[in-house]
């Protein structure tokens, strides 16, 4: 085995790539490698306070006043949030064409930045956590990595729902319609972004993908959920069960929620970092959860002065949400991957309430395989969303099979799993 390594991370600004790319990072740090985030400029001075070096890139004009972090992908989802409302294959035109381009015109101007960055760090590998090709991490002759963190339906297959879809596994109704809406609504973007990565010495790109696959790749989702029988992989692909970061701040309940009220559950809601932007969508759910007997822990969100919560209630704007799972008997998410692929880490049923991306992908898996309830966050009843609560909170069946399936994906420990096979894709670079 070769000595310690140069390893850059290259995550999307996202909090959860990020913090995907965290989890993996520390337990690298940790071993005695040098882990570099080449991560988006908003997020100056929060990596290097977890014993990473910071690198980081403007994907952008710099704004004339300092963002916190990600916060162009919060105010996006905000100024967008009435798109959400509609069917999935009308947004791939006025929602998932517009992020596409937004992430093009990033990784376009952040090229120039990202040659120094490799050239100045010199790593032995490069790891992205994103869903477009920056030329910069694949043209560096060193081992490149990628990680899906998305829901895996982002690597397609023909026996598969397309992607953004939310289209259930086992009817195939509007899977080609679908495909041939996101050709016409994509084709003409794909191509010139192509034409644009073989300008800067890449490869082209697979048809109609905005991103290269790696010498390694790694995608994060529990073989309970996955697609691996319709859509087997080849041997650079590897999947983690789970990984869960180990660097969130330890958490105690408050004193006074340490004994509910009998026939009160205690109840973890989050839309994650960019869904609690819309305002009024966090509102309306909370009122609705306020009409239960039940406790609940809220993630605030960005705007999290604007959210007001009732006695049953608690919450911050952050939260250390893997110190938090384990103590709750049901997650309603948006259906986020990481707070997906963690609730079901640790064995929680989840009320998904998807909004946009692979949310709605990853909503529709967990209610067809029965791990939970999907809805529609804008137009859901109490008599739904309550009726959910209870038959979930009630089947203790699905709760033994959920606490069994966590004792599994735990002790696969995707977290380390992932930084084996970089760290061994690393060394073996070296040797040659």
């Amino acid at each position: 085995m070769s000595g310690p390594l140069t390893i850059l991370f290259a995550p999307e600004s996202a909090y959860g790539p990020t913090n995907n790319c965290v989890g993996i990072g520390d337990v690298l740090r940790r071993r005695g490698h040098r882990v570099v985030f080449a991560a988006e400029a908003s997020w100056k001075g929060r990596l290097a306070p977890l014993g990473f070096e910071e690198d980081l890139v403007d994907l952008a004009p710099p704004p004339e006043k300092p963002q916190e972090a990600g916060q162009f992908w919060k105010d996006f989802v905000r100024d967008t949030a009435p798109e959400f409302q509609k069917p999935t294959i009308e947004q791939l035109g006025t929602w998932v064409r517009p992020v596409w381009e937004e992430l093009v015109a990033g990784a376009r101007y952040c090229e120039p930045r990202l040659k120094e960055i490799v050239g100045r760090v010199r790593p032995d590998v490069i790891v992205e956590d994103n869903v477009v090709c920056f030329p910069a991490l694949t043209t560096a002759d060193v081992p490149f990595v990628r990680i899906v963190s998305c829901n895996p339906l982002e690597v397609k297959g023909e026996h598969i729902p397309p992607p953004f879809s939310g289209y259930p596994a086992g009817d195939r109704a509007g899977w080609d319609e679908f495909r041939a809406e996101y050709d016409r609504t994509h084709r003409e973007l794909w191509a010139e972004f192509n034409a644009w990565v073989v300008d800067q010495g890449a490869r082209p790109l697979p048809d109609l993908e905005f991103i290269h696959d790696g010498e390694l790749n790694l995608y994060v989702y529990p073989e309970i959920a996955d697609y691996a029988e319709a859509r087997p992989l080849g041997p650079a692909w590897h999947r983690l069960d789970s990984s869960v970061r180990e660097t969130d701040e330890e958490f105690t309940l408050p004193p006074e929620w340490a004994e509910r009220p009998e026939g009160s559950a205690l109840i973890y809601f989050s839309l994650g970092s960019l869904g609690s932007a819309d305002v009024g969508l966090m509102r309306r759910i909370i009122a609705s959860l306020a009409r239960t007997p039940h406790r609940y822990i809220v993630s605030k969100g960005p705007l999290h002065d604007e959210i007001e919560l009732p006695p049953t209630m608690w919450g911050a704007e952050f939260l250390p949400q893997t110190r938090i799972l384990p103590l709750v008997d049901l997650v309603i998410t948006h259906g986020g991957n990481n707070t997906t692929t963690e609730s079901l880490h640790f064995g929680k049923p989840m009320i998904v309430l998807p909004l946009f991306w692979d949310q709605y992908d990853n909503a529709q898996r967990i209610a067809e395989l029965g791990y939970g309830v999907r809805l529609d966050p804008y137009r859901f009843t109490d008599a739904q969303l309550h009726g959910a609560m209870a038959e979930l909170l009630d089947d203790i069946r699905l709760r033994n099979r959920l606490t069994e399936a966590s004792r599994t994906i735990r002790a696969r420990d995707g977290l380390r799993t992932a930084a084996d096979l970089i760290e061994r894709h690393g060394h073996e670079r070296q040797e040659t």
